[in-house]
């Protein structure tokens, strides 16, 4: 008989597909007042274990069980950075049509899209109040920064009341005081009553203080329950999780030509504007060749914008003055000559990877430059696309369709992508966004070793200092401009 302060219950659960089914049937019952940190290795089965809590998938057997008359899709809600499609009706959109100004009028503004969820404004400008971004209620959703977007999506599924919401990696992509509002925030949440909360978390670290229960998960298999403060073995538990990478493969390396430019990137005065807001004021940056550098900043200060520059998807680089390989951009080269010599990610690309394409497709369109377009890699570009997913340790997903990948196991796809031209520019941004502790550690040590060829530059984005490879020497840190 179940206890009558049981909000849900998954007894024997098992799915009909068998790639989503755990190694034994699942078995979990959340009560009032719990809140859950769900916590494993990227492609553990976090987000499968919550589908199946949604109803996401059909049981072969066993039973989801809630109160009488409640329905699933009504109570639960859950939320993850690439559910952008889901949230905001910008399906239509391509990775350069941010910085296209022009072309993004029928994309709403924040409010705009809130007000598909809520029609008391005074509420919704209470809960921007609350996370500190009151200010983009009026900006086109397209122009969220990552931190911004994330609050952005929180705040519009609270404002549909769930009685379970669900936080997949809640914590990445925002910068340190960003961090410290949305801690804050889970707190008061967790003090609602009739709110349960369920974060998915791949690090120890992002556990926070109002979590009750903390269900750890390895390779599909539920491992005892933590009651927190209870339980006197709960960091050496959630450490045996984490174990650290083994010996790192040897770089796949092919191109032994080392560069022969002098300065990598050169900012002359750059500024850019979108009609009254002022993005980047009269800024200043030379990376020679071969240097690395950290690139800071809060939410919103212009990271993204400053990238879209060097990466030549940003139309206003042309009205700048902007040298990339000793040449002035606008003097004869196109964007593929520029991009070829560079290799890029980022949080938003995983936006833009939504067709049920192999991974292997996916890394080896690195060598095109191209973000949502495929073309067939020839023989040798597939082997050796396939030897930098070997790096990365995920080798043995090459056929697995991209979509059905893990957030964690897209990034390092994502991240093979980067490498496998050998670029003489590697700008990362937040490259370790959402990676569990041991597959940080091992792209850390991937890029690290990548940094040792000579005049190989870096541009290194994130919120998290102790996460900056020991190659970077320099740092450039932007301040947010006044609106």
């Amino acid at each position: 008989m179940e206890q009558n302060d049981t909000v849900i219950s998954i007894r024997n659960a098992v799915p009909r597909i068998e790639a989503f089914r755990f190694k034994e049937p699942i078995n979990w019952t959340i009560r009032q007042g719990e809140h859950w940190a769900i916590i494993g290795r990227n492609g553990a089965g976090k987000t499968l274990l919550t589908d199946i809590l949604r109803e996401k998938y059909v049981l072969k057997e066993g039973e989801i069980i809630l109160p009488q008359g409640e329905k699933i899709s009504e109570q639960i809600k859950s939320i993850a950075f690439k559910d952008i499609y889901s949230l905001v009706d910008c399906k239509n959109t391509y990775y350069q049509q941010r910085w296209h100004a022009t072309e993004t009028d029928e994309i709403p503004t924040v409010l705009d899209a809130l007000q598909q969820s809520s029609n008391d404004i005074s509420s919704i400008q209470a809960f921007f109040d609350q996370f500190g971004i009151g200010n983009l209620l009026h900006k086109k959703v397209i122009f969220l920064s990552s931190g911004e977007l994330r609050k952005f999506l929180i705040v519009k599924v609270l404002l549909s009341n769930p009685r379970i919401l669900i936080l997949d990696n809640p914590f990445i992509g925002l910068d340190a005081s960003s961090r410290k509002l949305l801690n804050e925030l889970l707190g008061q949440m967790a003090s609602i009553n009739g709110l349960q909360i369920i974060l998915l978390l791949s690090n120890p670290s992002d556990i926070p203080d109002m979590i009750t229960h903390i269900l750890p998960i390895q390779e599909k298999r539920l491992l005892p329950v933590i009651v927190r403060h209870e339980n006197q073995d709960e960091e050496d538990t959630l450490s045996e999780l984490f174990s650290l990478p083994t010996t790192l493969p040897k770089l796949p390396l092919q191109n032994t030509k080392t560069p022969q430019h002098g300065v990598t990137m050169r900012m002359e005065n750059v500024t850019i504007r979108y009609g009254n807001r002022i993005i980047l004021d009269n800024l200043n940056w030379e990376i020679k060749a071969g240097e690395k550098w950290a690139l800071l900043g809060q939410n919103g200060a212009g990271k993204s914008t400053l990238l879209s520059l060097v990466y030549a998807d940003n139309p206003q680089s042309y009205a700048n003055t902007i040298y990339l390989f000793d040449k002035k951009r606008g003097s004869g080269e196109s964007i593929w000559e520029i991009k070829k010599r560079i290799g890029y990610v980022s949080p938003e690309m995983h936006l833009y990877y939504m067709e049920n394409v192999p991974c292997i497709d996916i890394v080896g369109s690195g060598f095109f430059d191209s973000v949502g377009l495929y073309r067939k890699c020839h023989a040798d570009q597939r082997q050796q696309a396939t030897r930098w997913m070997e790096v990365f340790g995920i080798g043995h997903l090459a056929e697995r369709s991209f979509l059905t990948l893990s957030s964690g196991e897209q990034r390092l796809a994502l991240l093979a992508r980067a490498f496998v031209k050998e670029p003489d520019l590697l700008i990362l941004d937040e490259p370790l966004h959402g990676l569990d502790h041991a597959n940080k550690q091992l792209a850390r040590k991937v890029i690290e070793q990548y940094c040792q060829i000579p005049k190989k530059s870096l541009i290194y984005v994130t919120h998290y200092l102790h996460e900056i490879p020991s190659c970077v020497t320099q740092r450039f840190e932007l301040k947010k401009t006044k609106e």
